[in-house]
């Protein structure tokens, strides 16, 4: 009951001119940059991230979900109307609403994207509501031991799962703990990693990080694959969905929903896997699967649907455990960590009208874009004749100004030249970023833990073995990284039909 309270109080909160403005500044930003390809909400959080040191807490976190839930709506408009998903959990979408947009239904496949968004954000911030209480309860009882069982649960998820490669992800992961090391040693007092460099000393920034990683990295990628012209877009008329259009949506958005919300709330769970089994959901009930590759309007609610729904599961872990499942909500969870509030279960209990407030705002942001997104679809497509090379050197004005700003060093902007190569050679060699982000991020809060597991040991390695909870997340660890091996030994049931020919054949 006292949870609904703070909600209200929440809402009375974010009703205000002021917070109201950055909501609407929020989704609009969200909105463009999701349109936009190659500009994601992670890298517009990042580089707003120096700007709203400035603002109160409550309403750059505002904005910031604003950007989220924005950056999610805006990723159908690139995908559907020019092959070019902005964001990896827009790839799905592509398959089918490019296919509707050349056939002529441009507008009819953003109109459901659009209305998929809102109905599986309302759902999906719904739950969140009354989820995440409950996770606050479990996760305040746990101890250090189940503490570093979950991060490190989160590290192999982020390595393992997501990526088309095991080895690449915790390649990546191996940088990003790297670099999070780097500083004065809290408990000895000593320098790592520092090379006789002052300014290295308090470690590096997180901000800077995620710039030079995402803005720098991102510019440096585009620049070497540049192309003068802007890409041909298909004219969009005014989105609007005839009868048999909603018939054929509703339930597709409704099963996106309940695919999504689950897997953004499991750590590393993200919004690409949903999107796909929600694709393949609907190909496989749908009453017209002949339509499946050449623009069915399920193929692209679905999976619409799934993608905001998982935004919404991804504030579970991230407010209740602290523990970020994607890229911008690790941006998030720096800037709290910025702030001075500590993330994690007492973070609900510490600064209940900031967290209800951010739910809040969840509600009002997401019927701010669907008002935005369906009238103001033409104009948001016209966005995408922005040539390339104005577009980038405008982001890296903004990141070099950003990163100044930080800590006024001109050894920061050095950094982030390095950190946009590093970020540059990830996306060369095909390694993921989330993996990098979580390690500078969550690699400080795994080592504390994990020194404070030892202490209370007496320096036994028992003593990272907690209870329940630490035993599962060991075993689902291990069940992620034996699963190859583990299905490589299992018998194929096609090689066995094989091996049963020949005798039937010969009988």
């Amino acid at each position: 009951m006292d949870n609904i309270t703070y909600l209200i109080e929440g809402f009375g909160h974010v009703l205000t001119p002021m917070n109201l403005l950055f909501a609407f500044v929020g989704v609009t930003v969200g909105t463009a940059v999701g349109v936009l390809p190659g500009i994601g909400p992670a890298m517009t959080v990042a580089l707003l991230l120096p700007i709203t040191y400035g603002l109160e807490p409550t309403q750059a976190l505002i904005m910031f979900a604003g950007i989220f839930y924005g950056g999610m709506y805006g990723g159908s408009t690139t995908s559907i109307l020019l092959n070019t998903p902005g964001e990896s959990a827009s790839v799905v979408t592509a398959l089918e609403g490019n296919k509707m947009a050349k056939a002529g239904r441009a507008a009819q496949a953003l109109a459901t994207a659009a209305i998929g968004s809102f109905v599986a954000g309302t759902i999906g911030t719904a739950l969140l509501v009354l989820v995440m209480p409950q996770v606050v309860d479990f996760a305040i009882n746990l101890g250090s031991p189940e503490l570093l069982a979950i991060l490190l649960v989160a590290f192999v998820g982020a390595s393992a799962v997501l990526g088309s490669s095991r080895v690449r992800g915790f390649a990546a992961l191996l940088v990003g703990l790297t670099i999070g090391v780097i500083g004065i040693d809290f408990v000895t007092g000593q320098q790592r990693l520092t090379f006789g460099i002052p300014q290295l000393a308090d470690g590096i920034d997180v901000v800077v990080v995620a710039v030079g990683i995402f803005a720098v990295g991102e510019a440096l990628w585009v620049a070497a694959h540049l192309r003068r012209k802007a890409a041909a877009v298909i004219p969009v008329g005014r989105p609007w969905m005839g009868r048999d259009d909603w018939r054929r949506s509703w339930k597709p958005w409704l099963r996106g929903t309940a695919l999504g919300f689950p897997f953004g709330a499991i750590p590393a769970g993200g919004a690409e896997v949903p999107t796909f089994l929600s694709y393949l959901a609907e190909r496989r009930l749908s009453k017209h699967p002949e339509q499946f590759g050449h623009g069915a309007i399920e193929g692209v609610a679905g999976p619409e649907a799934a993608n905001n729904a998982s935004a919404a599961g991804t504030l579970v872990p991230l407010l209740a455990i602290g523990i970020p499942t994607n890229a911008t909500a690790a941006i998030m969870l720096s800037a709290l960590q910025g702030w001075g509030f500590e993330p994690g279960p007492f973070l609900i209990e510490k600064q209940p009208l900031l967290v209800w407030t951010l739910v809040a705002s969840l509600f009002i942001g997401n019927t701010m874009l669907l008002l935005l997104n369906l009238p103001l679809a033409p104009a948001w497509a016209k966005l995408l004749q922005i040539p390339r090379p104005y577009l980038y050197a405008g982001i890296l004005f903004f990141a070099t100004m950003g990163a100044y700003a930080v800590n006024a060093q001109p050894f920061d902007l050095f950094l982030l030249l390095c950190l946009g190569l590093v970020g540059f050679a990830l996306r060369r060699f095909g390694l993921p970023v989330l993996p990098l982000i979580i390690g500078v991020i969550l690699g400080p809060l795994a080592e504390k833990h994990g020194r404070r597991s030892l202490q209370l040991s007496g320096g036994d390695l028992s003593g990272l073995i907690g209870g329940p909870v630490a035993w599962v997340c060991y075993g689902a660890i291990a069940l992620v990284l034996l699963w190859p091996l583990v299905a490589r030994l299992l018998p194929r049931k096609g090689s066995s039909d094989r091996d049963h020919t020949p005798t039937e054949v010969s009988a």
